[in-house]
């Protein structure tokens, strides 16, 4: 198994579907690092040699990816909190950011989660119900 960025990366894909599996790396990027390596697109992962992936790890190394990224974007969530903006607000409530309608989707966000359905009862419900209640 390939460890890159502290991510294990699957042997039986292409080398740029793989390193998608880094979080802040897309498809774009992956192209990019992947040309820039010298490596084949075709080639599985599986297939690297430890030079292609020192390589892979030395145009990695001048992105931020994986835990650097991941702190830079809370930082800027916690900043907004902090300053009290209204997306930092929105962050707190855990609600949309984004301008998002809330009033029929965001469910989960708002606490209602799973849809119920209300109204009609079967008898044999309706009888279990008046027997809990006694």
């Amino acid at each position: 198994m390939i460890r890159i960025a502290g991510i294990d990366l699957p042997e039986q894909k292409k080398i740029a579907f793989a390193l998608r599996y880094i979080y802040g790396v897309g498809t774009k990027l992956a192209q990019d690092i992947v040309r820039e390596a010298n490596i084949s697109p075709d080639k599985r992962t599986r297939d690297l040699t430890t030079d292609e992936i020192n390589r892979i790890q030395r145009s990695l190394e001048r992105f931020a990816v994986e835990g650097d990224l991941r702190r830079i974007v809370n930082d800027n969530i916690d900043r907004l909190r902090r300053i009290k903006t209204y997306r930092g607000m929105r962050h707190s409530m855990k609600l949309p950011v984004r301008g998002q309608r809330t009033r029929t989707n965001s469910r989960t966000a708002r606490g209602g989660g799973k849809r119920k359905t209300v109204g009609a009862l079967t008898k044999e419900m309706a009888a279990k119900l008046e027997e809990t209640k006694k």
